[in-house]
């Protein structure tokens, strides 16, 4: 009997397995923020049933899948209320939200006033993209 020549199998526990397709799912959220997406949907690119995509979700990420996007399209709409002229309108619906007042709501309990407020008190950055985004990264909210 020949040993096998130095192979080397990477089995993955079913935990890694879970978290990965929890990776991916949150990446699918960080890239198509402005999409449609639901917790079925989600939950159908994890390869888990919405319920439990749910719980895992909160628990590998502290936040469920609902709050992760939309905190994800506040940040993107301060970049643009910070970077852009384009109305506050525009950017609501650029960034996921169906109607300027769900926007509007989100925004300020995320940010923590409404979004022209926002625009006039902030001037823009002139710093690197990876320090703006970690110094005006949206907080969880409660």
């Amino acid at each position: 009997m020949n040993a096998p020549a130095n192979t080397t199998e990477t089995a993955t526990t079913p935990s890694e397995d879970q978290n990965r397709r929890l990776l991916r799912a949150r990446d699918a959220m960080d890239r198509d923020f402005a999409a449609p997406l639901d917790v079925p949907a989600l939950a159908r690119v994890a390869l888990m049933s919405p319920a439990h995509f749910s719980r895992r979700f909160r628990l590998a990420f502290g936040e469920t899948p609902h709050r992760y996007l939309q905190r994800r399209r506040i940040e993107r709409a301060c970049a643009m209320l910070r970077d852009t002229e384009d109305t506050v309108t525009a950017i609501a619906l650029a960034v996921g939200f169906d109607s300027f007042g769900t926007f509007s709501r989100t925004f300020t309990a995320i940010i923590g006033r409404p979004p022209t407020q926002y625009r006039a008190n902030t001037d823009p950055f002139k710093a690197p993209v990876c320090f703006v985004k970690s110094w005006t990264r949206p907080s969880s909210f409660g």
